[in-house]
């Protein structure tokens, strides 16, 4: 999980594998693990990347 997380940057579009209904989200920052993410469902989330494995989007 660590490992995906950390190749995060701000702008790049993801989704929580276990809250589909939140949307897709835009990082707004990554550091030292703790993703903060904007959902279009859910507002600003900030995630633990050590529990939450969040997958990339690309073709959106």
């Amino acid at each position: 999980m660590e490992d995906l997380n950390a190749l995060l940057e701000p702008g790049m579009l993801v989704t929580h594998p276990d809250q589909p209904d939140w949307g897709t989200g835009q990082v707004q920052s990554n550091i030292g693990g703790r993703i903060t993410v904007n959902f279009r469902e859910q507002g600003k989330v900030v995630i633990d990347g050590k529990r939450v494995g969040l997958l990339p989007v690309f073709d959106e």
